[in-house]
């Protein structure tokens, strides 16, 4: 190995030695706070005290090795690269070692407390004839039981109508963005030339109101206009309801709220293709409709995939301010179920988990899916934030 290499090894460890004290130093500290912690009835350490004792004085001899880390680096700022024991290769790598010690233990104290706490809540509330008032978890593991069927109904609710709702948006937005990129071209009689100005006007008019108008807003003017509408007709309220449903309105709201987004993602993604595509498609023969859809549209649809799939995770957690109109989704089963037991606080957790953990199953499945397409997933977040490619 070349002075170089050498020089390289002994940066990567002294940096990863550094790595090692303050992330593990960290982890320790957590499980010394668990250890500290009160043993649930189901803890499989409650019959081991003198390993846990052992875990604890280990964990605490690892936050005292890095306290005296710091000290050393504190007073031997600019020596200490060479003269800390720490950066030396044997040393540092007893440290890494000892790290994966720290790390194992911390983890079985995670699931001694965690686990086994969350499973022994579960097991009282499971069996308990009124609300346990003392524990909150107890408390919040009966409230999840109890109300399971309205929390599984709004769960259902809510995947339905993100699902549905970007699929059938998807459909809008591919005819939509037609629309939005059509030009003139001298080909082109003077009926279609008015279709393409209209068509065009329209899609700009459109994304232009709907992302400039909070989905709230759209969802009571939707819901309670087509009612209205509905009125006027020999229907009846019985009769209106069963054809215009919270539902069918959220779903309708959802739909061409995502439609206008999902337009605009797919304007950028066309956008961001190589203008000399489609006018090599051009020289070729074809006409703009064939350029469009044979060469420029499937590759800005592989450059829109992240936007796209993403926009699947924005309608599960926008869905619930479909709510505000009856719709039966997880905000509204929050709703129902702090009503019954006037415990919002503890309610609302147990929905923030519902909706992490779609968000969460959401995000790895399109993850996977835009893998397929050898493209990169974009992180949470929406797509209304995001700067369009070309966007007028």
């Amino acid at each position: 190995m070349g002075t170089k290499g050498r020089g390289r090894l002994a940066s990567f460890i002294l940096d990863d030695h550094r790595y090692v004290l303050l992330g593990t130093s960290t982890v320790a500290g957590v499980g010394m706070l668990l250890s500290s912690q009160p043993r649930p009835a189901l803890s499989f350490l409650a019959r081991a005290f003198t390993v846990e004792l052992v875990m604890y004085y280990l964990l605490a001899a690892w936050l005292v090795v890095s306290a005296v880390a710091l000290v050393f680096k504190l007073t031997h700022w600019k020596t200490y690269d060479a003269s800390a024991p720490f950066t030396k290769p044997a040393v540092a790598r007893a440290l890494r070692y000892a790290s994966y010690v720290v790390w194992a233990m911390t983890f079985v104290l995670v699931v001694d407390r965690v686990v086994m706490g969350v499973a022994s809540a579960w097991q009282v509330a499971v069996a308990a004839e009124s609300r346990p008032a003392d524990d909150m978890l107890q408390s919040m593991c009966y409230i999840l039981w109890n109300g399971r069927g309205t929390f599984a109904t709004g769960l259902a609710t809510t995947i339905e109508l993100a699902v549905f709702g970007t699929i059938i948006a998807f459909f809008l937005a591919l005819l939509l963005v037609f629309c939005r990129i059509q030009t003139i071209d001298r080909p082109d009689n003077d009926f279609v030339r008015f279709l393409k100005v209209v068509g065009s006007g329209f899609a700009k008019v459109y994304s232009t109101v709907v992302r400039g108008t909070p989905m709230m807003v759209q969802a009571m003017i939707i819901y309670f206009g087509v009612f209205g509408i509905l009125r006027t007709t020999d229907l009846t309220t019985t009769q209106i309801n069963g054809i215009w449903s919270a539902f069918v309105a959220g779903l309708v709201t959802i739909t061409l709220n995502s439609t206008a987004y999902m337009m605009e993602v797919l304007r950028g993604g066309i956008e961001s293709v190589d203008p000399g595509q489609a006018e090599a498609a051009r020289s070729l023969g074809l006409s703009q409709w064939q350029a469009m859809s044979k060469v420029v549209f499937p590759q800005g649809v592989k450059y829109a995939i992240p936007g796209l799939s993403n926009e699947l995770i924005i309608n599960i957690k926008d869905s619930s301010v479909l709510s505000v109109i009856g719709t039966f989704d997880l905000m509204f089963a929050n709703t129902t179920v702090s009503g019954i037991y006037y415990k919002q606080f503890e309610t609302s957790l147990i929905v923030t988990v519902m909706y992490l953990i779609l968000t969460l199953a959401a995000s790895w499945l399109l993850g996977r899916f835009a893998h397929h397409f050898d493209v990169t997933p974009e992180p949470f977040g929406s797509t209304s934030d995001q700067t369009i490619l070309g966007e007028e």
